[in-house]
């Protein structure tokens, strides 16, 4: 069973927690060419489809995929909404580091050279 909280609330942190695991990270990589059923997307892995819907039940309550039944056939996709949002956490929090690291450097630059004026 995966290592997971199953809690629904669709949060950033939960999207991180979801995306750790590589079998996860897969499966998003296999959406992103477009919907599937469960039985598509469990064929690359060796693993029981059960163990392999407890995945899809991860990403689900996530929030990252959404999953509708077709006849019997259940069907998921992407919910690229979510996606956007872990981005844009992403890329706000890159901004921040790269702001930091560029003053860092800054310093370590001007200690550098005092240090070579002595």
């Amino acid at each position: 069973m995966p290592n997971y909280n199953r809690s629904s609330d669709g949060t950033i942190e939960s999207a991180f927690v979801a995306l750790s695991d590589p079998t996860r990270r897969a499966v998003i990589q296999a959406l992103s060419g477009g919907p599937a059923s469960v039985s598509e997307l469990a064929g690359p892995f060796a693993m029981a489809l059960p163990s392999f819907t407890q995945h899809l039940g991860v990403l689900e309550s996530a929030g990252l995929i959404v999953s509708k039944k077709k006849g019997r056939t259940r069907i998921c996709a992407l919910n690229p909404q979510a996606l956007q949002n872990a981005e844009a956490w992403l890329a706000a929090h890159r901004r921040q580091w790269e702001e930091r690291f560029d003053r860092m450097q800054a310093h370590l630059e001007n200690v550098t050279k005092d240090n070579s004026n002595e």
